[in-house]
């Protein structure tokens, strides 16, 4: 089978530099190494194809001879070279792919994370809540060490204590977690009782959090050096903030909603109305000819942010209420109301003349 230009293999100019070729080799390598794809024979050869281009280009000398002769200037060995690239690449590429390299010295401990629901009122105002979390500290037994009280953990005999063995596959050395330790690099032989040989046992422990006047759902407060513990130190709590569903308040950014019904009377003549807020009762003033659907604001109303700024407001849309229940001398009273105001066809209805001029234009348009 005729070869493929090793350029076009790895998809670089003919003079691109030894770093665009690393990266172009990487991308390919990642993407078709045998591992990530078994049983796929396509993606080994490319696999093998672009390993082959990458071994020549970026040999000084390797390169030379193919840009002179091309497949048939390297047969023979031509140029020297062999395999010797690979030890250079292999720590810098193939660590990405096999999640090589254990991680060096130690550790530090996983962060945590912990879901906390609070009223709208504490949301706003701000409080002090206790939570319990669960979480691994070291074992008191064994102090972490995972082995019998008295013994300690010794080097893993099949990674001499690296945490990785070496693999061959076919021209290439693949470096993986040792199947013996998991990457310690250390065997316990008599393991201790009370943890099992892990290290870790798993206990609740009981916070206070301040939760700060202003938060909303989806904020997050940061508990430094309270989530699991390493050898590194402890990883960090994360309290994810949800805000219940309130019965008579809604909350958009900084501004809190809510409906307030009107009876008809104080709608149409204007008034006032005492209406509650998260600081008590207030007083909202109705204009007269309030429609329904209008939205009347108490300014300050609202939410202080949590980042500061300046506080939000309460926002109160009318819901203009038809009588219910009407006996006879209040439905003669309204009727005689009614009358006395016209049809809708009047100034007293800005919404009925609106919409019978449509209606009017509406039906002129479709008789024609």
């Amino acid at each position: 089978m005729t070869k493929r230009d090793y350029y076009e293999v790895l998809a670089v100019e003919r003079d691109a530099d030894v770093g665009t070729i690393k990266k172009a080799y990487r991308r390919l390598a990642m993407r078709y190494h045998p591992d990530r794809n078994p049983d796929d024979d396509e993606a080994e050869e490319k696999f093998k194809e672009a390993s082959e281009a990458y071994e020549v280009l970026c040999d000084a000398e390797r390169r030379q001879v193919y840009d002179r002769f091309g497949h048939e200037g390297l047969r023979g060995g031509a140029g020297g070279g062999g395999h010797g690239g690979f030890g250079d690449i292999f720590g810098d590429i193939f660590s990405d792919i096999f999640n090589g390299g254990r991680q060096r010295g130690p550790r530090r401990g996983s962060d945590l994370r912990y879901n906390l629901s609070i009223s709208l009122e504490d949301a706003v105002h701000g409080t002090e809540v206790e939570i319990r979390i669960p979480r691994h500290e070291a074992c008191d037994t064994c102090h972490g060490s995972g082995a019998k009280k008295g013994t300690q953990p010794t080097t893993c005999p099949t990674c001499k204590g690296a945490g990785q063995v070496r693999i061959n596959q076919g021209f290439l050395a693949v470096s993986q977690t040792c199947p013996q330790c998991r990457g310690r690099g250390t065997v316990i032989a008599d393991p201790c009782r009370d943890c099992g040989g892990s290290g870790e046992q798993t206990r609740q422990k009981t916070l206070k959090v301040t939760i700060p006047a202003g938060v909303d759902t989806g904020d997050r407060i940061r508990l430094g050096g309270e989530g699991e513990q390493g050898a590194a130190g402890a990883g960090d709590l994360y309290v994810q903030i949800e805000v219940e569903p309130h019965h008579f308040f809604e909350r958009h950014d900084n501004n809190l909603y809510c409906q307030i019904p009107v009876d008809m009377v104080t709608a149409a003549l204007g008034g006032e109305m005492e209406v509650p807020t998260l600081e008590g009762q207030s007083t909202l003033k109705i204009p007269a000819e309030t429609q329904n659907g209008a939205t009347l604001q108490l300014r300050g109303k609202g939410v202080k942010p949590v980042r500061g700024g300046p506080k939000g407001d309460l926002v109160c849309q009318i819901l203009v209420e038809t009588p219910v229940n009407l006996n006879k001398k209040q439905r003669e009273l309204l009727r005689e109301f009614g009358e006395a105001l016209g049809g809708s066809d009047n100034p007293h209805h800005p919404q009925s003349r609106s919409w019978l001029d449509k209606a009017r234009e509406f039906i002129e348009e479709h008789m024609k």
